[in-house]
């Protein structure tokens, strides 16, 4: 039961995939609110979560920024569609959660004032790349903000037992970010492990 349920974290489906995305909504809460507490006053009026999951996050930043337009996307059908259940009464206003892939985000260019990755870029199978889409669809100026609760790539505790996940430390992030088109690259890790980076999208001028 235990590695089927492991199993599921990286790609929700099934019965105990449906389990694991309400289980990760409440197990994660905590880190989600560390993260959310590294953003600024500012309005972020368009905002995308990738990976949502099972929702809660696009909860948190829909009663966050009220007046904001929340979007999300997860390619686990299963995540998509308790998402989708968690956030009915504003799906069509303020809202859209769809299915696809970080590698093609399914979005025009600079589109979003703020995307959000919590405890997914694990997962991403390229993340150069991922992060290179993350870029095209944030206005220059956007925040990129990442989440993850691992924050140490020598510590193999889940990379062993999850297929596919990988444990990127603060320097191999700020490096691929500042690769990608992103300035403004600050960590925080707190007592826990956990990280949280911020990153501004530059302009054509390296300007953020």
């Amino acid at each position: 039961m235990f590695r089927n349920f492991l199993k599921n974290c990286r790609k929700p489906h099934g019965r105990i995939g449906r389990f694991v995305v309400k289980a990760m909504n409440i197990g994660h809460s905590s880190i989600s609110e560390w993260g959310l507490s590294h953003l600024s006053a500012a309005e972020y009026r368009n905002i995308l979560d990738i990976g949502c999951g099972g929702g809660a996050n696009i909860e948190r930043l829909l009663k966050r920024y009220a007046s904001s337009r929340v979007d999300g996307i997860d390619y686990s059908e299963v995540s998509v569609e308790i998402s989708r259940r968690k956030n009915a009464r504003m799906l069509g206003k303020r809202c859209a959660i769809r299915q696809g892939d970080v590698s093609a985000l399914p979005y025009d260019n600079e589109v979003f004032d703020m995307v959000t990755a919590f405890e997914t870029v694990y997962f991403w199978p390229d993340i150069q790349n991922a992060i290179r889409e993350v870029r095209r669809v944030l206005r220059a100026g956007g925040l990129f903000l990442i989440c993850n609760d691992a924050s140490d790539p020598t510590d193999d505790t889940w990379t062993s037992r999850i297929e596919g996940m990988r444990v990127y430390g603060k320097e191999e992030l700020t490096d691929m970010l500042s690769n990608s088109g992103f300035s403004d690259i600050r960590c925080d890790i707190n007592e826990k492990g956990w990280l949280c980076v911020t990153a501004a999208a530059v302009d054509g001028k390296g300007e953020a």
